[in-house]
């Protein structure tokens, strides 16, 4: 099973972190934990964010929906990259998540991923081109 690990940052840790971080130690870090998932045969994907300034939220709460620029004033925390992990289990996921090179202000949302089988909906037109769209792009 997929597991999404979704890095975290407090706004003020964040601004911290890009004064006070050493980046080059912090890059080694993040490779030598990813090296590992490589090794371990449960690494699928990765990738790092760019800052909220350079993104944009969509609030579907009208018609037409509104757009807003980032940064977001009442955002408790910035996501700021992300795993996915092929697992056996739920406690596999947890195992990788603990030992992600994160420290304070930092923290992981482990979420599993949904597979088109826990829709149970076999026989729906949108699943079955899912499937399709997904073999074709494999």
């Amino acid at each position: 099973m997929r597991y999404m690990l979704i890095m975290q940052v407090e706004p003020e840790a964040a601004a911290r972190a890009a004064q006070e971080l050493d980046m080059v130690a912090v890059i080694a870090a993040m490779g030598a934990y990813n090296e590992e998932l490589q090794k371990a045969g449960v690494f699928l994907s990765a990738e790092g964010l760019s800052d909220a300034s350079e993104g944009f939220r969509v609030d579907f709460a009208s018609t037409p929906p509104v757009v807003t620029d980032g940064p977001y004033a009442e955002a408790r925390e910035v996501f700021t990259g992300y795993w996915i992990l092929e697992v056996a289990s739920r406690e596999e996921a947890e195992h990788w998540a603990r030992k992600c090179p994160l420290g304070p202000g930092t923290a992981l949302e482990v979420r599993r991923v949904n597979e088109l089988s826990d829709f149970e909906m076999p026989d729906n037109e949108w699943i079955s081109k899912e499937q399709e769209w997904r073999a074709a792009n494999s």
